[in-house]
């Protein structure tokens, strides 16, 4: 009776924001129209702050020398410029925000917590383990603190899960868990840099602040690959998801693989979040607000995963512009932009629980 009453509440939910559209040969396909329409504005926002982006620098470029640069029509400085220096850091920032913005509205629904993002679950903070483990003691380069970024991740994230596991992995636990992993990563980090000489912990700090400068296309492609494996797999899942959100019995009950589903979508956040770490830094609260900035206009119930995706992305090619111009002379890392805002929000977000007596 309880699953039933579920399944209609949702039924019920997702009937008020969906419309049906039938094709050809009897075919049928429910759309949410707002959803739809929050998706069309955030690419179209990405996009625009894109162009503009990529004109933004020491040789500015208008955005119709930009559009027509871009399919072969440009001078061949502006190719260089367009092409080769500019355009890969524009595509990390997009793919990265990307990844956070889904790896955070994987976490935020499995826990159900919309404070179980990869920021506060210690994600981001183990894979700055595993790079400052390859800058300090192995004195590595770009490639191999890359993959130190990489392997810093999965393993906080197999660890986070098996200190979860008590019978399942319930949200709750998730997030105290990963809020204790957090602060042991955090401590590690912190003693790393302590050792290092001073040209190691300078180089250091500037990658945990988290930037895209100096992103080419060796940092492009490994994301792009990703993104087209990992985004099938999560879209195929997401009818389980939005069962776990109601909790695990009525997902048993509604015939929900639920250890499998949870493992399977944790794995792909933890590898989205670790991909992402390992090409900019660990920017921060990207993977906090997309999804709950995503909700909040979509007004869908669900975890919203491609509005998230879309909203990371756009979030984060925004902020990088303006640590680029909104400074004057001085130019920010695009982590610290995102920090400020971000921890804004996350004060927002923490008076509003609060009042609705949730913490």
């Amino acid at each position: 009776m309880r699953a039933a009453s579920a399944e209609k509440a949702v039924a019920a939910t997702a009937a008020r924001t969906t419309r049906a559209v039938r094709g050809p040969g009897g075919l049928s396909l429910r759309l949410d129209v707002r959803a739809l329409a929050v998706v069309v504005v955030l690419l179209l926002a990405a996009l625009a702050a894109s162009v503009v982006l990529i004109g933004t620098g020491d040789f500015p470029i208008s955005a119709s020398d930009v559009l027509r640069t871009l399919v072969g029509r440009g001078s061949r400085g502006q190719e260089y410029i367009v092409r080769e220096l500019r355009l890969p850091r524009v595509l990390v920032g997009l793919l990265v925000g990307a990844c956070l913005g889904l790896g955070g509205a994987l976490f935020q629904s499995v826990s159900r917590n919309p404070l179980g993002s990869p920021d506060v679950l210690g994600l981001s903070q183990g894979a700055t383990s595993g790079a400052l483990v390859v800058i300090v003691l192995l004195s590595g380069g770009a490639g191999a603190v890359t993959l130190g970024a990489l392997a810093g991740g999965l393993l906080t994230g197999l660890a986070i899960y098996l200190l979860a596991w008590k019978q399942g992995v319930h949200g709750y636990r998730l997030v105290l868990v990963g809020i204790g992993v957090n602060a042991v990563a955090t401590a590690v980090n912190g003693y790393l840099i302590t050792k290092a000489d001073f040209v190691d912990a300078a180089r250091a700090v500037v990658w945990m602040t988290g930037s895209l400068d100096g992103r080419d296309w060796t940092q492009v492609w490994p994301l792009l690959v990703l993104c087209a494996v990992l985004l099938p797999v999560v879209l195929t899942q997401a009818r389980g998801l939005r069962m776990l959100e109601m909790g695990d019995d009525v997902s048993y009950a509604l015939g929900v693989r639920v250890e499998r589903v949870r493992v399977l979508l944790m794995g792909s956040a933890v590898l989205l979040t670790a991909a992402a770490t390992a090409a900019a830094g660990p920017v921060a609260f990207v993977a906090l607000t997309a999804p709950q900035l995503a909700r909040r206009l979509t007004r869908s119930p669900g975890p919203n995963l491609v509005p998230s995706l879309c909203m990371g992305a756009a979030l984060l090619v925004t902020a990088d512009w303006a640590s680029q111009r909104a400074f004057g002379a001085d130019q920010l890392p695009v982590g610290v932009v995102t920090g400020v805002l971000g921890g804004a929000y996350l004060l927002w977000l923490l008076v509003t629980e609060r009042r609705k007596g949730r913490i």
